[in-house]
């Protein structure tokens, strides 16, 4: 039978531990590669733009995820406001850059939980979590003791501390990163993160030795593991094949992978010479045999790889 992981550590005091260690890192902000080292518990704000408090642009029952997480009865899904990376293609610009969203206490992140634990959602899904991991941590201790058990879902882009990470054993049921770039110079010129394929690469092998391959009960919803979400890329920038190898050989060869072709040029993309327009039948047909020739065959969207097949 399932029992969330952050369970046990709650009930030994753990818990508590990992929340002191996460706010202190925000005295000198280090959540993220990027080290700002901005006091965030005393309000001042590094790149991500975020405070001492927690920003929530929305939250609820959730069908667009992937179907593992949605299951039945949708994905609990609680939208963070701001973002550590800066992706000028970003389909949630209004939330990650615009700051679409409203301050919340650690007492009502904790009631959000609960309340999508009562719609009967098959998982609480931070999305954009990163900058926000000290406040979610606190807000996961009251709603533990309000009875929260669903599995954990952290959502990020993949540009993550290993610091961070660490500090997120146990607690986390579920990662699920972007792996978005292999090129540091395209990682630099479209979100301000030239470090990015190292920090991905270091994040799902940290990942994958937490969790494990994903596992899905006989219902075929997400109980634990990684699930690593690739957005392929017009001509080819994401460099599909380079990220692919990569998860098969030193991450696992039965790592679930959802390669996504739902690239619309947003924000400032729009008129990109090279990002400036959707992917093609080709480009995405490329991308799926990428994977399949590393032998990587747990991939979101059977359907559309049998017809590529």
């Amino acid at each position: 039978m399932f029992r969330a992981a952050y369970l046990e550590l709650a009930a030994k005091g753990v818990l508590r531990e990992r929340i002191a260690a996460a706010y202190k890192l925000m005295e000198k902000c280090s959540l993220c590669p990027r080290h700002c080292g901005v006091n965030r518990l005393a309000d001042e704000e590094g790149f991500c733009r975020s405070g001492k408090q927690a920003m929530v642009s929305s939250y609820g029952p959730h069908y667009g995820e992937e179907r593992p997480l949605v299951g039945y009865s949708g994905s609990g899904t609680i939208f963070l406001t701001n973002c550590n990376l800066g992706c000028i293609f970003c389909q949630n610009y209004d939330i990650s850059h615009k700051a679409q969203g409203h301050k919340v206490s650690a007492g009502h992140l904790a009631q959000y939980m609960l309340e999508l634990q009562r719609q009967g959602c098959h998982n609480i899904n931070f999305v954009t979590p990163t900058h926000f991991v000290p406040q979610i941590l606190q807000a996961l201790g009251l709603a533990v003791e309000g009875g929260l058990n669903l599995p954990l879902v952290y959502n990020c882009g993949g540009y993550e501390s290993l610091t961070i990470l660490q500090l997120l054993e146990g607690i986390f049921d579920i990662y699920m990163p972007d792996f978005k770039y292999a090129d540091p110079e395209v990682a630099e010129k479209y979100s301000l993160a030239r470090d990015y394929p190292e920090r991905a690469k270091a994040a799902l092998q940290e990942m994958h030795r937490q969790v494990g391959d994903l596992i899905i009960d006989s219902r075929g919803i997400a109980q634990r593991g990684l699930l690593v979400r690739h957005l392929v890329l017009p001509q080819g920038l994401a460099g599909t094949e380079e990220i692919m190898s990569f998860i098969a050989r030193e991450v696992s060869s039965n790592t679930y992978v959802n390669m996504m072709d739902q690239y619309r040029p947003c924000f400032k993309a729009i008129g990109d010479p090279y990002l400036g327009r959707r992917i093609t039948s080709d480009e995405y047909e490329a991308a799926v045999k990428a994977a399949l020739r590393v032998s990587l065959y747990r991939l979101d969207g059977l359907k559309t790889i049998r017809d590529i097949l």
